[in-house]
């Protein structure tokens, strides 16, 4: 039951991909080695990953390379915390910290839209009382 073990295979992966902050999906740039079938690409989440653009493309391969990939992420997490460097505490306070800012950005940057075309419409409205006097 090929097909059956590639389903559990596909289960696993995304529960580990869900775990990391990323989402499956089929790659927006063109196929993988001109292959078919079981390519995927990874994309963060919403707003999981901070420092990533929400459609920005982090891995593109095989289920199989999906799985090394994987394994590879999370050995380096482990190695980091082995060393002290980084630890889940840590990495979740950092990413916080960057959402936040970025919200500020976000938030700074539509206020000066709207002072901008407050003003414009102010300058119209002040044009217009001109010229009926």
């Amino acid at each position: 039951m090929t097909g059956y073990n590639t389903v559990l295979k596909i289960r696993k992966l995304e529960e580990q991909v869900d775990k990391l902050g990323f989402r499956m999906a089929h790659t927006k740039h063109g196929n993988y080695r001109q292959e078919f079938g079981d390519v995927v690409a990874l994309f963060p989440k919403d707003d999981a990953l901070p420092i990533y653009s929400r459609d920005a493309e982090i891995f593109l391969g095989t289920l199989d390379d999906l799985e090394h990939w994987l394994r590879g992420l999370a050995w380096a997490r482990e190695y980091d915390r082995m060393l002290r460097m980084t630890d889940d505490k840590r990495r979740t306070r950092y990413e916080q910290r960057e959402s936040e800012r970025l919200a500020d950005m976000r938030q700074r940057e539509e206020q000066r839209r709207m002072l901008a075309v407050l003003k414009a419409s102010d300058t119209e409205n002040s044009s217009r009382k001109k010229v009926t006097l």
